[in-house]
């Protein structure tokens, strides 16, 4: 039986908060009253997971940072003593290196889940250019944080990407050594990104995402079939086709939590190397800038753009061929902030647009994995017909899109969700 003398606490103790600060408004227009569509399916839980990986990285960051030292003498030494000497540091290392590829894993499907039922498109723009600033400076995260375990391939891999910088006609040079801060990768330039790493862009990303969640539950989350649920009301202001977030969803997400902590703990403990694609091999020899390795590929969420880069081989219009390569790489990011611009189709879903919709979307994931194979592998002349084909297609799905999404004939839009 509960004890009425407690809750009548409780409940003091709320009113004087609330009083000075709105935590029951926020929990009610956040959670409690928050109405979510009633037909989400397996692909809105990735936007959870996503925050619960991001919870991971500053965590086991915040206790990785107790014992590194961010210098060109010390950094890998720090490394291997965290993974050898500190206690259960190999743990938290391996959570946060298993962490970093998890995160985009569970962005790109969350961008997916965008792009297959229309979340990008009005009322919802800000949502999708909050959501892909917040992937553009994950980017920029973990590229900084590539160089400070200062292995081999961290140090070569860094060196080739600040390089590009070095291709902008004019300016190049300067800039490059600007981000290095040195004529060459240095202590400097590990230093520096140590302090973006751990400082700097975490706050921003932090910030962006207290900005993406805030704008989603202005206008309400999108559905399955892309429906408004606001538009159909009971008497008390409720959308019919809505249900609270909490606590239907919270309880449904730890279903979804608890399959991925499971995942991510097998990963961890049996593969964390993930086959040389988490920590690749040449990372376990100390950073040596006599010695290049036998191949220099980034890590494997960079490679579909670095195989962009490198599929431009011939010069244009008098520009070379590296910087119009640089210039394809970076368009083929910055096209997905104007994506809600782009989309002409009367209709949010996947479901109900027409075939050339779903060919060309089915067209750009299979490019877009086939570019991320081939950014691991050394380049070949057959590889680099292949990696132009599937650059022309990516690019072809953005620049089509008002063509195609305009002419194609949709499917009527069902007035209420479906199940």
């Amino acid at each position: 039986m509960a004890n009425p003398n407690k809750a009548k606490a409780e409940s003091g103790i709320m009113r004087w908060v609330d009083d000075r600060f709105p935590a029951t408004q926020m929990m009610q227009d956040h959670l409690t009253k928050y109405y979510a569509p009633k037909n989400f399916n397996f692909f809105y839980i990735f936007g959870v997971l996503a925050l619960l990986v991001l919870v991971n990285q500053i965590l086991t960051g915040v206790w990785l940072t107790m014992s590194f030292n961010p210098s060109a003498e010390g950094a890998f030494a720090s490394v291997e003593y965290i993974m050898r000497d500190v206690e259960w540091g190999w743990l938290i290392r391996y959570m946060h290196t298993t962490g970093a590829s998890a995160f985009f894993v569970v962005i790109y499907l969350h961008m997916f889940r965008g792009l297959l039922y229309g979340s990008y498109k009005a009322p919802r723009e800000l949502v999708w250019i909050f959501g892909m600033a917040i992937y553009l400076l994950l980017m920029a995260e973990a590229f900084m944080g590539y160089l400070l375990p200062w292995g081999q391939m961290s140090y070569w891999g860094a060196q080739v990407i600040i390089s590009l910088f070095s291709a902008i006609p004019g300016i190049g040079p300067d800039l490059a050594q600007w981000v290095r801060g040195d004529f060459l990768i240095s202590g400097i330039t590990l230093n520096r990104f140590f302090a973006l790493h751990v400082v700097a862009l975490p706050i921003v990303i932090l910030a962006l995402v207290v900005l993406h969640i805030i704008a989603l539950h202005e206008v309400g989350s999108n559905n399955p079939d892309g429906i408004d649920i606001k538009q159909k009301k009971d008497e008390t202001g409720k959308p019919l086709d809505g249900i609270a977030f909490h606590p239907y969803y919270t309880v449904k997400d730890l279903v979804g939590i608890a399959v991925f902590l499971f995942v991510f703990s097998v990963v961890v403990f049996y593969f964390p190397e993930g086959g040389g694609y988490f920590i690749e091999r040449p990372n376990f020899e100390p950073a040596n800038p006599l010695k290049t390795p036998d191949y220099i590929a980034p890590v494997w969420y960079f490679t579909p753009f670095y195989a962009i880069l490198r599929a431009i081989t011939f010069s244009l219009f008098g520009l070379d061929a590296k910087f119009l390569g640089v210039v394809c790489m970076g368009a083929a990011i910055a096209v997905l902030f104007v994506l809600p611009w782009l989309d002409r189709s009367p209709v949010r879903s996947m479901r109900y647009k027409g075939w050339m919709s779903k060919v060309m979307l089915l067209l750009f994931c299979i490019s877009f994995v086939i570019l991320g194979v081939l950014g691991v592998l050394p380049s070949t002349t057959g590889r680099t017909i292949l990696a132009q084909v599937c650059t022309a297609i990516y690019f072809a799905f953005f620049l089509l899109m008002p063509f195609y999404t305009k002419l194609e004939k949709t499917k009527p839009v069902p007035e209420r969700v479906t199940g």
